[in-house]
């Protein structure tokens, strides 16, 4: 388990890093190709300024976002090979397409962006900025299709003889509605922690008396920006958590401390045992008589969910796997033997308990293991939740305030806007561990455990790029921090002629 550990933890360190650089990326871009889009309309040199100087910053932070994600790719080959081969043909295919073309087109795109001001047309400039935009948020598709894959894994089947598993069709895995919905919840909320970044900024200048028109006119558009990204982020939450409950019932379960023995639940997490009579059920499946199975459900007992399936519990799932072990075992011996009508009927046997195939890396009398760090993700998510439920009254204040031309010399909405930067920083890295932690204990959802996925290294050499790496990116960021604030402190300069 110190391997396993280890290895989360490089990982969890990567991914953490950088998905500080991630979301700005994705979110910046595309106000930055309003704002250009306002220059080319009115031709007001000043637009010209404000879109050069946020196009700048943007560039020192996506330098900073493809040094990480290389890193964090060679992790599943460094450290996870054992999950990499198991479901490589699925999980390896949007991350090529990614490679190759969202990651080219947005290079490409953002090349000419930075140096072809003056050779292109105005308007054929802002079509390249426009694909650069495009181009940055395909890369999300990609990713978080794979991602969402790992969390609900389906057209996929098992292949006994080279033991792994294989595609069966990649639209339906890229564009499945988890996939699609998680996308559009993710950049949503990405497109909200841009705005705040240039709220944040664009509120130093006015606390400094320098700048003013350029911090107003970047004010208005990314407040105005953040309230239809806010809408957006809201309803697909709202969606994403429906799915979670209708497809991973033990994340919803964990998410509420859902077990039914609340001694237990005192004991090992501090939480109290308050319960709401369906109000869960209506949030979950918009019905207040709807069945929301609890942890010890879904461990120990069975449930019949809400359209009348009924789910082996755990307990019964884990010897359900040995006899799908036993008849790979016996398939492989009998194609060896060529006794191929034998083959068959284990394969047979083996394809009838496949689905529990995963579970045979757990012990019976030791459920727990199957179950996420409730207090971590109880606490967690209603933290999340709370810091997406503030930002928007901050946005909005600055959004009024802006409107009425009432922000210049007011302190307290200006300071609130650096504390919604903060807010939704916290919230940006929250959301990671929520989705990821969740799916604890493992890699991919009831199918590969996350102790059964890592590569046969020794922990110390895991340990050793563990430090390796965090000295690495924390001179990055610190690197990314001095040049970005050496930026902003040169001033844009849209109010010299």
């Amino acid at each position: 388990m110190s391997l396993v550990d280890w290895s989360r933890a490089q990982f969890a360190l990567t991914a953490l890093y950088h998905w500080i650089f991630v979301p700005l990326t994705l979110g910046i871009i595309f106000i930055i190709a309003i704002m250009e889009g306002i220059y080319v309309k009115t031709w007001d040199k000043k637009w010209e300024k404000i879109v050069k100087f946020w196009m700048k910053l943007m560039a020192i932070n996506f330098a900073i976002w493809v040094a990480t994600w290389i890193i964090l790719e060679f992790e599943f080959g460094t450290n996870w090979s054992n999950y990499s081969w198991f479901v490589g043909d699925i999980f390896g295919a949007p991350l090529a397409i990614e490679w190759i073309m969202a990651f080219f087109l947005e290079s490409v795109m953002m090349a000419v962006m930075f140096w072809w001001w003056g050779k292109l047309s105005k308007k054929a400039h802002l079509r390249v900025t426009w694909l650069t935009a495009i181009g940055t948020n395909l890369s999300a598709i990609w990713i978080l299709s794979a991602n969402a894959w790992m969390q609900y894994p389906v057209w996929m089947a098992f292949n006994p003889d080279l033991m792994r598993n294989e595609m069966m069709n990649f639209w339906e895995v890229i564009f499945s509605p988890i996939a699609m919905n998680k996308f559009l919840h993710v950049v949503f909320t990405s497109y909200v922690y841009a705005a705040a970044f240039i709220l944040m900024v664009s509120s130093y200048y006015l606390l400094k008396g320098r700048e003013k028109d350029f911090a107003k006119k970047s004010l208005l558009i990314a407040s105005t920006f953040w309230l239809i990204a806010s809408i957006v982020a809201w309803i697909t939450g709202d969606i994403h958590a429906k799915e979670i409950a209708k497809h991973q019932p033990m994340k919803l379960a964990t998410m509420e401390a859902l077990y039914n023995w609340w001694h237990w639940v005192a004991l090992k997490t501090g939480i109290p045992g308050v319960e709401i009579p369906k109000l869960l059920s209506y949030l979950a499946f918009e019905d207040f008589n709807a069945y929301v199975p609890w942890i010890n459900d879904i461990l120990t007992k069975g449930y019949t969910d809400n359209e009348g399936i009924y789910h082996k519990p755990y307990i019964e799932r884990i010897p359900s796997w040995k006899i799908a072990i036993q008849a790979l075992k016996d398939y492989k011996d009998a194609v060896k033997n060529e006794d191929f009508d034998l083959a068959w009927q284990k394969l047979a046997l083996f394809r009838e308990h496949e689905k529990d195939f995963g579970f045979g890396y757990f012990d019976e009398n030791n459920l727990e293991e199957l179950v996420p760090n409730v207090s971590l993700m109880f606490w967690t998510f209603r933290i999340m939740v709370w810091v997406w439920s503030i930002l928007p009254f901050i946005f909005l204040i600055v959004l009024i305030a802006t409107y009425i031309n009432k922000i210049e010399n007011n302190k307290f909405v200006l300071s609130l806007a650096f504390i919604a930067f903060l807010l939704a920083f916290l919230g940006q890295e929250l959301g990671w561990v929520v989705a990821e932690v969740w799916r604890q204990p493992w890699t991919v959802q009831d199918m590969l455990p996350t102790k059964m996925s890592t590569s046969h290294v020794s922990v110390r050499s895991v340990q050793l790029t563990f430090f390796l790496f965090l000295a690495i990116f924390t001179v990055l960021i610190i690197a990314e921090f001095k040049i970005m604030i050496s930026a902003i402190k040169e001033w844009p300069k849209i109010d010299e002629k």
